[in-house]
């Protein structure tokens, strides 16, 4: 139980603390039963509480990668935890580490948990973020296209990223804690998608303090700066709102495609990662959709070219299109579909994936991943 606590907690450690405490947990035992974990870097904090016999009460702060280190080798026995003057003491059977402390009165106190807006399951929350933050930008040079915008709206949550070259969007339910509020949040891709994965699958407590919310504490223009809150199983986490106002996305998505095009996600997933080894940085994928089937190509000249033909279903004129070999993979992975349906207007335009669970069925627009092609030289 100790080592998972610390392990969860360790996780919103900072690489590169700016200064010495911020590599820190901060432990404290509470007499009413509970040792609480937490670590904060003015940016993510992170708090847990695990049950305990506590003796005195008291806190102190020590190297967090250290006591996570230490607390996932210890035995599978009870582990009683000392502080001795300006050191503390971990022993567990045999076992017997002594950690310095670090002053705690220098260590920041810890962000209060904003007023909570509803809840959501936490494995559904999970998954819609990894299919989504895909999409979201690397380039911290651009940080609010680094963020997921979280959208929450009645009974929908919306998450949407993007990178200006593709564009991902989930929609999922929600309970609103006060129904027909609106808020609109965003949180870093990196810092969102840790948190989801590790909050478990029970229900996850969402809270916002934004000036960015409209029917939750703080509500004001949307797009400012705030603060997000994630609770669930005894275990909270916080995290600063990435200030700005993000691009109107939405738009993009287009309102009819006159061609349509349904493939196996497994085969088309296969096909695109083999015709892409021949494919040299930065060159893109070919498919070429005629009736019954799509073509896939890469390379040209006297560079190495493959080519694949697999089963396609094709509503509309035969297209062409190129697009960049690692995003139509993240796309198609994205999915989560036995099948997946590719939307077209022109062979410039972006195109839209979606998934269905059958050939000849009905596709899911809960999730969207929005491509923008290649231009094809020539």
């Amino acid at each position: 139980m100790l080592a998972e606590a610390v392990s969860w907690t360790a996780r919103a450690l900072p690489q590169r603390p700016p200064v010495p405490v911020l590599a820190g947990i901060l432990v404290e035992a509470d007499a009413a039963g509970s040792l609480r974990l937490s670590c904060f870097d003015y940016e993510v904090s992170a708090r847990t509480e695990v049950a305990a016999e506590v003796t005195d009460a008291g806190s102190a702060l020590v190297s967090g990668r250290l006591l996570a280190d230490i607390a996932k080798s210890l035995p599978g026995r009870p582990v009683e935890v000392v502080q001795e003057g300006p050191k503390l003491v971990v022993t567990c059977g045999a076992s017997r580490f002594t950690l310095l402390t670090m002053p705690v009165e220098e260590y920041p106190a810890l962000p209060a948990m904003p007023a909570a807006i509803g809840t959501v399951a936490g494995d559904v929350l999970s998954d819609a973020v990894a299919r989504v933050a895909v999409a979201a930008s690397r380039d911290e040079t651009l940080p609010i296209l680094t963020g997921v915008r979280v959208e929450l709206e009645d009974d929908t949550l919306t998450l949407l990223a993007t990178d200006r070259y593709r564009l991902a969007m989930r929609e999922l339910p929600w309970h609103s804690s006060s129904p027909g509020a609106s808020a609109v949040a965003l949180l870093r891709a990196r810092t969102l998608s840790d948190v989801a994965k590790s909050l478990g699958s029970g229900d996850v407590t969402i809270a916002l303090a934004a000036d960015g919310a409209e029917g939750a504490p703080g509500g004001g223009r949307r797009g400012s700066a705030g603060l997000a809150g994630f609770e669930a199983g005894g275990r909270r986490s916080t995290s600063q709102l990435v200030d700005g106002d993000y691009p109107k996305v939405r738009a993009l998505f287009p309102a009819d495609a006159p061609v349509t095009a349904v493939v196996a996600t497994p085969a088309l997933l296969e096909a695109v990662r083999r015709v892409a080894l021949v494919a040299e940085r930065n060159t893109p994928v070919r498919l070429s959709f005629t009736a019954g089937q799509v073509v896939l190509e890469a390379g040209q000249g006297e560079d190495a070219q493959a080519s694949e033909a697999i089963e396609a279903t094709l509503s509309g004129d035969d297209i062409t299109i190129a697009f960049n070999p690692q995003y139509l993979l993240d796309g198609l992975s994205a999915v989560g579909a036995p099948f997946v349906r590719l939307s077209f207007t022109q062979p410039t335009k972006p195109a839209v994936l979606t998934g269905q669970s059958e050939a000849d069925a009905e596709h899911d627009t809960s999730y969207r991943y929005l491509l923008m092609p290649v231009r094809l030289a020539g």
